[in-house]
């Protein structure tokens, strides 16, 4: 019987592809390194942005992958301003329905704190959340299982009582190697097929079927 869902953000409750994808080209622009291609950029999102630099342009040093994070996480805060993020079709919907249903809802995401934070509130969706854990909370990100196994013993439900939902491999997989179900949803950043070899208990292609699921 699940209790406790954990769900990641970039991809599976907020549409922020457009803003990642370009705030990332205009990175590379501004530090003038080679402009990479959206299918490139979207490859990464999921996992760290400082790891998203590293796949990008192995060469650099680490020094210059900090450089690269802190360059775009200025054009990032920038950008939302114009391009302003949306929650995918019926999240906020499905939200208020399983909270009021008595589940615990949490976000686990690649997304520093104050990003994650700051979305959630202006997405009017703070409320459902019980608990946000972003990458700065953690020593290990996705797809090593610290953020679910750390969300699971502060909130103190067990795997079997949790389920994990994400859009990306890395979700599925960190879900798996904490012991939860997973669900994976199509809309977001990968498709059906790699989240089905990532292992995905189940796939769905709307978040509204998440409350024939639980």
């Amino acid at each position: 019987m699940i209790k406790l869902i954990i769900f990641d953000f970039d991809g599976t409750l907020g549409d922020t592809r457009a803003n990642i994808i370009t705030t990332m080209q205009e990175t590379m622009r501004v530090l003038g390194y080679p402009v990479a291609g959206e299918e490139a950029i979207t490859a990464t999102i999921g996992i760290t942005l400082e790891d998203g630099f590293r796949e990008l342009f192995p060469g650099l040093t680490e020094r210059d992958i900090l450089r690269c994070a802190d360059v775009y996480r200025v054009l990032f805060e920038r950008n939302r301003k114009k391009m302003v993020p949306k929650l995918f079709p019926n999240v906020k919907e499905t939200l208020n329905l399983l909270k009021e249903r008595g589940y615990i809802l949490s976000v686990a995401s690649s997304r520093q704190s104050v990003s994650l934070r700051g979305f959630l509130h202006d997405m009017s969706v703070e409320d459902c959340i019980s608990y946000v854990l972003g990458a700065d909370s953690v020593e290990k990100a996705k797809p090593d299982p610290e953020p679910v196994l750390k969300t699971m013993r502060e909130l103190g439900i067990p795997p079997e009582e949790s389920l994990v939902v994400g859009d990306m491999p890395v979700d599925i997989i960190m879900g798996r190697r904490a012991g939860t179900s997973t669900v994976g949803v199509t809309y977001g950043n990968s498709f059906r097929e790699a989240l089905a070899e990532a292992g995905a208990d189940k796939i769905i292609d709307d978040i509204s079927e998440l409350l024939e699921l639980v």
